[in-house]
């Protein structure tokens, strides 16, 4: 067949061919559908019934010069009743403060960053654990609904002074919420 030029054309398919798939295949691939379809759900799940947060990079600031900045008097700060806000320096071998009391039901936002290396900062029992870079302000939140102890901790290796690597185990801190009176 050609065109009025005399052109070869190429002639269409009247009807296109399905693609056959065995059917054992077929399966594997509706197995596989139905997997991803169950991890997605129980992600979702997981995140939303746990309270599962992600680490965010709040602000950036000079790690070594934190005189203009909330951590050059790191503490602890109440927003209003039951709000708080700490801001924390994770430096080599200790939490800056590494004791902190508030009441039972109490939200408290943490920023916290380091000056000098990378540091893990987990709250045991509770949803926070995050690393914390030299400069970047790291934040997270929690609701502290029983009174108790919770502890603080570096899950990060953070390092050698002066080629010995002792005090990473004193890397520690603690949260003691106090019941309502």
């Amino acid at each position: 067949m050609s065109d009025a030029n005399g052109n070869p054309m190429i002639e269409l398919m009247e009807e296109a061919q399905p693609l056959h798939v065995d059917w054992y295949e077929g399966l594997w691939i509706r197995i596989s559908v139905g997997v991803l379809v169950v991890f997605i759900g129980a992600v979702l799940f997981s995140s939303s019934a746990y309270s599962i947060q992600v680490p965010g990079a709040y602000a950036r600031v000079d790690p070594q010069n934190l005189t203009d900045t909330p951590f050059n008097e790191p503490g602890l700060h109440e927003l209003a009743p039951g709000k708080y806000e700490v801001y924390m320096l994770a430096a080599t071998w200790q939490f800056t403060p590494n004791e902190i009391h508030v009441p039972a039901g109490s939200t408290v936002k943490f920023y916290v960053t380091s000056p000098d290396v990378q540091h893990g900062f987990k709250i045991m029992d509770t949803n926070i654990n995050m690393m914390v870079l030299p400069g970047q302000v790291s934040t997270l939140s929690a609701t502290f609904d029983e009174p108790g102890t919770y502890k603080l901790i570096c899950h990060e290796y953070c390092g050698y002074v002066a080629g010995s690597p002792i005090g990473h185990h004193t890397m520690f801190g603690q949260i003691i919420v106090e019941a309502e009176e």
